[in-house]
């Protein structure tokens, strides 16, 4: 028995220097990445190996400057490399080196791309990058939103006219720092459409102390006769609170003003133009109406040959009135020869009439 056993322990320090080395577990079972070399210039490559990752999971791997303290914003995205571990949570692969747009100090970074999240970052150099300080790290006061923003007031008379909008945005913070929040200062923006938001400072008055919570209310105001779909948004710190969706009606009063200006403007050019047209143009000399004979008076003058036959008849020479009981003779007829001077009231005898 005793001498089985001496065999057994023999042979088996006999073979375990020929047995395969086994993956050594990372402590805490933590995924790790490692770097072939810690130094490379750009245009070269490196060997960026890993274990202790979940088996055929998607990674990706990104050089990164300022310690990717900023996130993927400081990497160098379009060079970056994709990678699925095997079976046991390993990989192995090339990754090309690029500049990234932050400087060093540089990290290579490696994050899982779906299931639990899951990064290691290996410190690089990349050569002949820039290298610059760390960013100093805020410790003070940071707000969180803890309600639904709202957008509080609404459009007056003045607004309808083209006025500029104006609301309220309003929401409740809180504030998860080790310090009070005196005097916060908010950036607010206004975005229409597509188009990139315009930013304005606007400060609160008041102090949000340290685990507390209070409420924000922050002007907003739009250029005069805005209208349509418009986001308001609010950051603090340089980190996005809230944003909220704004409806602008049309300003009508403005499209009445001008459909009333396009009609009383042609005429009153209109009427200008008549006053001046009548004011410039050559006078005539008016024609004078003869007066219209009062009832009973002798009726107008005869015109030419007549007047000197009717001048007798009226009177005489001296234009007089005829006498009342004498008839009036008509005008063809001169006084010798009228009807009343030449009929007799005898009766005819054979020679003739006396």
């Amino acid at each position: 028995m005793h001498r089985a056993a001496a065999a057994v322990l023999v042979l088996g320090a006999v073979l375990l220097p020929y047995a395969p080395p086994a993956a050594a577990a990372p402590p805490g079972g933590a995924p790790t990445a490692e770097v072939g070399t810690g130094q490379a210039g750009t245009g070269g490559t490196v060997t960026v190996s890993g274990r202790g990752w979940r088996p055929k999971a998607l990674l990706t791997l990104l050089i990164c400057g300022q310690n990717m303290i900023g996130g993927t914003n400081s990497c160098a995205n379009g060079d970056g490399r994709a990678v699925t571990t095997d079976g046991r949570g390993a990989f192995r692969t090339a990754l090309p080196v690029a500049e990234p747009p932050k400087p060093c100090p540089c990290v290579v970074h490696v994050a899982t791309v779906t299931g639990p999240a899951a990064a290691d970052d290996v410190p690089f150099a990349v050569a002949g990058h820039p290298v610059a300080p760390l960013p100093k790290q805020e410790t003070g006061a940071r707000l969180a939103v803890v309600s639904a923003p709202e957008l509080t007031g609404g459009a007056n008379l003045l607004t309808w006219f083209g006025a500029p909008p104006r609301r309220r945005l309003a929401f409740t913070v809180g504030n998860t720092g080790p310090v009070p929040a005196k005097n916060p200062v908010f950036r607010v923006g206004t975005a229409h459409g597509v188009f990139a938001p315009q930013w304005e400072d606007r400060q609160w008055r008041g102090t949000v102390p340290a685990g507390k919570k209070a409420r924000i209310a922050l002007d907003v105001e739009l250029a005069a006769g805005a209208y349509g779909d418009y986001q308001v948004s609010a950051t603090y710190g340089g980190t996005l609170l809230v944003e909220q969706p704004w409806g602008v009606g049309r300003p009508w009063g403005v499209t009445l003003f001008w459909v009333l200006l396009c009609l009383v403007v042609p005429a009153a050019v209109f009427r200008v133009g008549m006053a001046v047209v009548d004011r410039v143009r050559p006078r005539t000399a008016p024609v004078p109406r003869a007066a219209a004979p009062a009832h009973g008076a002798a009726g107008p003058r005869a015109p030419g040959r007549w007047r000197a036959r009717l001048r007798p008849l009226r009177g005489g020479a001296d234009g007089g009135t005829a006498p009342a009981d004498r008839p009036a003779a008509l005008p063809w007829y001169t006084p010798d020869t009228a009807p009343s001077a030449t009929t007799s009231t005898a009766p005819p005898t054979a020679e003739g009439s006396s």
